[in-house]
């Protein structure tokens, strides 16, 4: 006869299980970030979040304990930390632990300027994580939600239907000051991107026309402007899978 206590830990532990992460197929998955240094990745100080009068370094860009972590500089000044490597079509998938403030992004094909397809990860009080955003490309943007304020609360945008997280289970789903997990796809050109978080998929956006070059790096931004010289972005477990031209969308 099975014991109430034992039923009672089996369910604690699925109910647990149901709030980790997700853990993206491994199978052609390449770890593009060693943990320890930023071998294969550069900063770059050519896009627009850099230009000060005084300073052009791209921002502070270090690694410690097993993660690539941003800030500004001095203030005001930002930038991006780039792959050496170009890809084409590819699917990328890392964790992120930043604090509540600093505009970061993930760039899809960027290049050493900054122009890119980003996934946004637009961590303050009206952002958004996984949207769409043509940086540099026009400005075009595509989201479902955005923050209400604090990281525990989102809005769904008005005439979303199929958003894919309840908004009062978003405090289970993300969690605030720990590692979640975002991965994005871009395909094709002009291109389709998707994106996920935490295993569930929240965009899966097409361009319309062809604005910006096959392959290019792939980057971790640090935004310009106001003073986030205190706060940081936090990425780790950056792996990368490099997909056959054609492959369905």
């Amino acid at each position: 006869m099975t014991s109430p206590y034992r039923i009672l830990v089996s369910l604690t532990a699925l109910a647990l299980a149901s709030l980790l992460p997700a853990r993206s197929a491994e199978d052609g998955f390449v770890r593009i970030f060693d943990g320890q240094t930023l071998k294969g990745w550069h900063v770059s100080a050519q896009t627009g979040h850099s230009k000060t009068s005084t300073n052009r370094s791209g921002g502070k860009w270090v690694v410690e304990n097993g993660a690539i972590i941003g800030s500004q500089d001095i203030p005001g000044n930002g930038g991006i930390v780039i792959t050496d490597e170009k890809f084409g079509d590819f699917e990328v998938v890392l964790e992120m632990n930043n604090d509540f403030g600093p505009d970061s992004g993930l760039f899809l094909r960027s290049t050493e300027d900054g122009k890119a397809y980003q996934a946004m990860i637009d961590y303050h009080g009206r952002g958004n994580v996984m949207g769409i955003y043509g940086e540099g490309l026009g400005g075009f943007g595509a989201s479902t939600y955005n923050f209400d304020g604090s990281p525990d609360r989102i809005r769904v945008r008005a005439g979303v239907t199929n958003f894919p997280v309840l908004p009062e289970s978003w405090p289970s789903f993300w969690r605030h000051g720990q590692w979640n997990e975002i991965r994005a796809r871009i395909v094709g050109n002009p291109p389709t991107i998707a994106t996920w978080i935490n295993g569930v998929k929240f965009m899966e956006w097409t361009d319309k026309e062809k604005r910006h070059p096959d392959t290019g790096g792939i980057a971790l931004q640090v935004h310009g402007g106001g003073d986030l010289t205190k706060q940081f972005v936090r990425y780790r477990n950056i792996r990368v899978k490099k997909l056959a031209a054609g492959t369905e969308r």
